[in-house]
């Protein structure tokens, strides 16, 4: 499936490496509030700690936009990552990212040393690509390692651009369990293959639908972008969310799957409510109603329990179940049952079991579930163009073995 080289593949004793990690973390006050990313980047970091390497690590974090917004500092995942690996992670505060801070600090590294640059992205240049910032981030280094999964989809200055200005490229642990997983998953699952797919927009996920439907046996889709299937069908959907414009294109998906000899399910029974909750973890009053007649004043806010029961049924038969996007509005505990039967089931299910990034990911491990499955990715837009069957620039960019 993949034939790059990796971590296991080199020896970085004594140099210096650069490591594109994502440690595109959410942040309240300053605190990190879910620290599912950092975490999953520590295998990667103890093994070039333990192999001597000068371990420089680069991430962005949200969308500054080229402009160093204070609040979207990496200083905050420098201090927590100094406590998960119990040493210190120096931490190189420079608007310009490769300033004079991360090149005083990158020339006073020992081996085994860490020191982390700043937020990738207050350089406007990074989302184009730009050959001056990719030159500025190779001058650091001997070594590139490509370990953030989460934008490997893009071509980045710090995941292609410097990959293409260093003589050793290779992926890190994380981005070699993703393509492992998600790769076995889409190309040579065990059967029967079962691919959940929720979340709000359907257009977001048009070329999975496509591609899924080719690659699985059953096709389960929740969440808002199940409406406009619902629509598509001649049901009264309420006020809920619907993609008018994607109407014939969820006509031709259904008839795509019979005529392929494909399940699809769709909700048969949805919870409702006359608005969307403000905040959106507001007590709410909900009603669930058949899911053909949505009453014309209410709009669909999460399955309702026979759904779940349905959508439970297929995952329990499954030896391979792949899930994307949330069931409903998770962030709402009356909104969240739903998503929790499909996480209850999967964790039951004695398949492997996948999340795909994203609010997903999120849903499953604040409903504690998490430990439970076989492989959380940790990039949502990343795993769907996997499940798209594209090419991902990141994963590129690395050396061959």
């Amino acid at each position: 499936m993949l034939n790059k080289k990796s971590i296991d593949d080199i020896n970085v004793s004594g140099k210096r490496v650069l490591v594109r990690c994502d440690f595109n973390v959410p942040l309240k006050d300053g605190k990190i509030t879910d620290e599912n990313r950092l975490v999953a980047a520590l295998p990667t970091i103890k093994k070039l700690i333990a192999d001597g390497g000068k371990v420089i690590l680069c991430s962005h974090l949200g969308k500054p936009k080229g402009e160093p917004k204070p609040e979207l500092s990496l200083a905050p995942v420098a201090k927590r990552l100094s406590e998960l690996l119990d040493k210190e992670v120096k931490f190189a505060a420079d608007p310009e990212v490769v300033g004079p801070n991360a090149k005083a600090a990158v020339a006073a590294m020992n081996d085994g040393d860490v020191v982390l640059l700043e937020n990738t992205r207050y350089r406007a240049e990074e989302t184009k690509n730009g050959e001056a910032f990719s030159k500025e981030l190779a001058s650091l280094c001997d070594v590139f390692v490509n370990d953030a999964f989460g934008t490997a989809h893009r071509a980045h200055c710090s995941n292609v651009g410097v990959a293409g200005l260093v003589d050793t490229a290779v992926v890190g642990y994380l981005n070699q369990k993703e393509i492992e997983f998600l790769g076995n998953a889409v190309n040579n699952p065990v059967r029967p293959f079962v691919a959940i797919l929720g979340g709000a927009k359907v257009a977001d996920k048009l070329n999975v639908i496509n591609n899924l439907i080719d690659k699985c046996d059953t096709l389960i889709i929740g969440g808002g972008m199940a409406y406009t299937f619902l629509k598509a069908k001649g049901y009264e959907i309420g006020k809920s969310l619907v993609d008018d414009e994607k109407i014939d294109y969820c006509k031709e998906m259904m008839a795509k799957a019979e005529k392929a000899g494909k399940k699809l399910l769709l909700p048969i029974d949805t919870t409702v409510a006359k608005d969307f909750p403000n905040p959106i973890d507001a007590e709410i009053d909900v009603e669930v109603v058949d899911s053909e007649h949505i009453p014309a004043d209410m709009e669909g806010l999460d399955i309702g329990p026979k759904t779940a029961e349905l959508f439970a049924d297929a995952v329990k038969n499954a030896k391979t179940v792949v899930w994307n996007g949330p069931m409903g509005v998770f962030e709402n505990p009356i909104l969240a049952k739903g998503t929790l039967a499909v996480a209850k089931a999967m964790a039951d299910a004695d398949a492997t079991t996948i999340i795909g990034g994203g609010d997903s990911a999120a849903a499953v491990n604040q409903l504690g579930y998490g430990d439970k499955m076989s492989h959380i990715s940790t990039g949502g837009g990343a795993s769907l163009e996997f499940l798209e069957g594209k090419e991902l620039p990141g994963i590129a960019a690395a050396n061959d073995k």
